[in-house]
């Protein structure tokens, strides 16, 4: 099993280390005080690649987000403040998750679900310059159960388009995934890869981002499809590796893991949320970017590391359940031109 992955309760400080630039650890104290999941709570502060227009003003200044609650929305929501650009965060009506969103004079919320999307810029004042399109719906473990209720995003990404487009955005941002691949026997999955989605998930994920490309040239806007791999971290859902192996540790229980063979990258979410940061400043037009760490080590070896954070004395049930069918064993991103054209660094390394 992979996939995306963990928060937890406890002392599970090691599942997570912020490395300066030689790899040392470093010491720097959140700034807001704000425990941000799994790992020692720190500020990351990126490295700045502010792109500027003709008339030196900076590109990213007022953003709108969909899907601001989730995992990678909600971090880079965080990086977009830190970075002093105000920030308009789409969520759905009534939703308890609006908690996860910190309190900033430059954040404003409005309720707009996916299916709403064409009322959107009825919603909100003024414009924007930069639109990030990380909603979709139907996702978790049974996310691949209908195909006709994955295609539905289809259509809820080119109502973003156009949302972005009334808006006055000159960009758009979506949120890819390796899904669009399908499996491949290659040690590192670049842009340029073979896309053979075995998966409707990963089928819709592909023509969401082809159709958007073609609407936003037809609208006269910039386009960037960010390709999301493993991520773990604090709002992860529950049915992931990471999450999983972390409850079940925790509380005791027995465990049960495929050989853990497959070659993995994991990404820590503050990272994700930098890179669509670094993305939406410096990203280059037309481009897809494969979003992860660009290392990847044996699965089994990430389970060996949540036991020794979450339950020492533990033993992993690791060989106790079979590969399914086509099963991944290689999921490696390769940054190259996302570290090329935007600085990206991951900052976390998993243990």
């Amino acid at each position: 099993a992979g996939g995306h992955g963990s928060s937890g309760t406890g002392d599970l400080s090691g599942l997570c280390v912020e490395t300066s630039e030689d790899g040392a650890e470093t010491g720097v104290q959140t700034a807001s005080g704000r425990n941000h999941g799994v790992g020692i709570p720190r500020r990351y502060v990126s490295v700045s690649f502010e792109r500027r227009d003709g008339g030196g003003r900076r590109i990213m200044e007022r953003v709108i987000v969909t899907g601001a609650t989730s995992m990678i929305g909600e971090a880079l929501i965080e990086e977009c403040l830190k970075h002093g650009i105000s920030v308009c965060a789409v969520i759905r009506k009534d939703t308890a998750r609006k908690d996860r969103l910190p309190e900033d004079p430059h954040l404003e919320l409005v309720e707009c679900s996916l299916e709403e999307l064409e009322t959107l810029p009825e919603k909100v004042n003024g414009t924007f310059d930069t639109f990030y399109h990380i909603a979709w719906g139907y996702t978790g473990a049974a996310r691949n159960k209908s195909v006709r209720l994955q295609s539905k995003n289809i259509d809820y990404t080119l109502e973003a388009v156009e949302a972005a487009a009334k808006l006055g955005c000159r960009r758009f941002i979506g949120a890819g995934s390796q899904a669009e691949y399908g499996p491949l026997d290659l040690e590192k999955i670049g842009p340029d890869a073979p896309e053979h989605p075995t998966t409707a998930y990963g089928t819709s994920k592909l023509a969401a981002g082809k159709l958007s490309k073609l609407l936003c040239k037809e609208l006269g806007m910039e386009w960037i499809w960010p390709r999301i791999f493993s991520v773990y971290g604090i709002y992860d859902k529950e049915s992931t590796m990471v999450m999983t192996a972390l409850r079940q540790f925790l509380a005791g229980e027995e465990t049960a893991f495929t050989p853990g063979e497959q070659e993995w990258d994991y990404l820590y979410s503050r990272d994700a949320g930098n890179a669509f940061y670094l993305i939406g400043e410096k990203g280059k037009d037309g481009s897809i970017y494969c979003v992860g760490s660009g290392k990847a080590k044996p699965l089994r070896e990430y389970i060996y590391q949540i036991r020794d954070a979450a339950a020492p004395d533990a033993t992993p049930g690791i060989g106790k359940k079979a590969y399914g069918t086509q099963p991944v064993m290689h999921l490696c991103a390769d940054i190259s031109s996302l570290k090329n054209d935007t600085g990206f660094e991951p900052a976390y390394e998993f243990s």
